[in-house]
């Protein structure tokens, strides 16, 4: 069993120390092309899932001791490990717990993230597209809730938070390193982009046409109306900004708009939730 090294960094004032605290904010990853993983669960997924990608991994000695197989792991891959005291680590990320990566930025376009899910497919594609989201908190979460779900791909369109947001990073508990994630691309782009990669186009909104509940009911039913949707089949779910929702240019762009419906008293539901509800409704459907 390898021996945790003694501490290399002490100083939290040392030029490396303010050079990964500068990857919290948007220029410095810009410049790098850069982002941080804060937080054993994140990193531990970094280190399983993309080590090519990870460059350094910062613990404290108790961290490393703590979680062992992250440690271990990050040295079996050839990583640059770096032990630092508590104060070295707390100066990089107030939300590090001990433990952070710093990861280089892989941004794959979406013609290539749609063309590899295209190779050898046997199964109904399932996508999920942010359109405008700016809560690092609620992409984050619909990365992760995506992820459980078992979709391909999500697309965070027009003029979505930064992916690599450290918030963003954090809120997706590791779930960024499992499937591609493609930003910056204009929604109407994504919108003919996944329609010729043979999905229909819903978009999530409470004054939707059509019930969610109502089409699990007819999903993959040979009796089924040719304009109602089928949730077995390749789905991109549109989810809109989460003060304004989608617009109705947004709206107008999807085959069809699908309301979540509410039983109880309470007005609707947060973005991420109702973004839950509709990958879960699909995922079900398309097994």
């Amino acid at each position: 069993m390898p021996r945790i090294p003694d501490v290399t960094l002490a100083n939290p004032r040392a030029a490396r120390v303010k050079q990964v605290r500068a990857l919290s904010g948007r220029p410095a990853r810009s410049q790098h092309g850069q982002f941080l993983v804060e937080g054993p669960q994140g990193v531990r997924e970094a280190v399983r899932c993309a080590p090519s990608a990870v460059r350094d991994l910062y613990l404290t000695e108790a961290a490393a001791q703590r979680y062992r197989e992250i440690y271990e792991a990050a040295l079996e891959a050839g990583l640059f490990v770096h032990v630092g005291t508590p104060e070295v680590l707390a100066a990089m990320s107030p939300d590090a717990q001990g433990v952070l990566a710093v990861v280089r930025a892989v941004r794959p376009t979406l013609a290539e993230a749609l063309g590899s899910l295209a190779e050898g497919r046997r199964r109904p594609l399932l996508v999920a597209v942010l359109a405008t989201v700016r809560d690092p908190g609620n992409a984050g979460t619909v990365i992760r809730a995506a992820d459980a779900a078992g979709a391909d791909l999500v697309v965070l369109a027009g003029e979505s938070v930064d992916v690599h947001n450290p918030k963003v990073v954090r809120s997706t508990a590791g779930s960024l390193f499992h499937l591609p994630v493609v930003s910056g691309v204009p929604l109407a782009e994504v919108v003919r982009a996944v329609r010729a990669s043979g999905c229909s186009v819903l978009a999530a909104d409470g004054a939707g046409d059509h019930d969610l509940d109502e089409l699990l009911d007819v999903a993959g039913a040979a009796g089924r109306p040719a304009a109602v949707p089928d949730l077995a089949a390749s789905t991109a779910w549109v989810f809109g900004n989460e003060a304004r929702g989608l617009d109705e240019a947004d709206r107008e762009l999807a085959d069809a708009v699908v309301r979540v419906p509410i039983r109880g008293a309470a007005e609707s539901l947060n973005l991420a939730t109702a973004a839950t509800v509709c990958l879960y409704a699909s995922s079900r459907a398309q097994r």
